[in-house]
């Protein structure tokens, strides 16, 4: 009962913080900023109080369970990103799908009990989500950047795009959260070869390979940035593309063996 009820809160607050940042697009006037970050950031305390309670403060990596413990670290991510640099229109993306994610982890999904793993692995997933979860928001940082470019194309200088952070700023910071990123995604790549037994058997050679595939796309952008100037749609694209693969080597075949084999329950 208690966790339901923190779960209800954490939704309502989440969309809130979301619909404080998302008024230019609303109302066309200025966002909410310090408000709507205040709420999210009881949101984000009300989410690791559901974590702690549904899966008995243990790392569950059910596939609801993951999905929802990824979207509590992007959110805080979120918020320690916006103390940095002002991008607090990353909210209006993240925060609506953590609240969709709350809800079914915590109303939808049947119960699950997390698994007993060695600390080499706890070690290992907690590097893998912190890398999923910086690079899950370098990808919306890249649709925020395509939608500003967009817009400047075609000069449509409304009160929503004023809201957003400068072009240049956003550019910098989605190539310092993938680099961020891919250094965290060197790590998991090393922890998983020094740690997983059998890494490519057992369900794993899948999520090994797309994992590989998506560390040479992010290689391949920073590489392109610092040799060839690389910016605008084309590392829209690429981040795009790394990100849709490693969403595929992480939660894939999760997906498959759980919600459609019914394996790993």
């Amino acid at each position: 009962m208690v966790i339901h009820v923190l779960a209800l809160l954490a939704i309502a607050l989440y969309l809130a913080a979301a619909g404080g940042l998302a008024r230019p697009l609303l109302s066309g006037g200025l966002p909410l900023k310090r408000l709507a970050l205040s709420l999210a950031a009881v949101a984000v305390l009300s989410h690791a109080g559901i974590l702690l309670g549904m899966h008995r403060g243990a790392l569950d990596l059910h596939f609801f369970a993951a999905l929802s413990l990824v979207a509590f670290v992007v959110s805080a991510l979120t918020l320690l990103v916006n103390l940095w640099r002002p991008v607090a229109a990353l909210g209006v993306i993240v925060f609506p799908l953590t609240a969709l994610l709350i809800v079914v982890d915590s109303f939808l999904a049947p119960p699950t009990l997390p698994h007993t793993i060695d600390w080499q692995i706890k070690l290992h997933v907690t590097v893998a989500l912190t890398a999923f979860s910086v690079l899950s928001i370098a990808a919306a940082l890249a649709i925020l950047l395509a939608v500003q470019e967009r817009a400047l194309r075609h000069r449509q200088f409304g009160p929503w795009l004023r809201a957003l952070p400068p072009l240049t700023l956003t550019e910098s910071l989605l190539f310092r959260l993938i680099g961020a990123g891919f250094a965290l995604l060197t790590l998991t790549l090393l922890t998983g070869a020094l740690f997983v037994d059998n890494l490519f058997g057992q369900h794993l050679a899948q999520k090994s390979v797309l994992s590989i595939v998506a560390w040479l796309t992010f290689g391949t952008l920073l590489y392109g940035r610092w040799r060839h100037g690389w910016r605008g749609q084309r590392a829209v694209n690429l981040t795009l593309i790394g990100m849709a693969v490693l969403l595929l080597a992480f939660f894939g075949s999760k997906a498959v063996l759980e919600l459609i084999l019914h394996r790993g329950m």
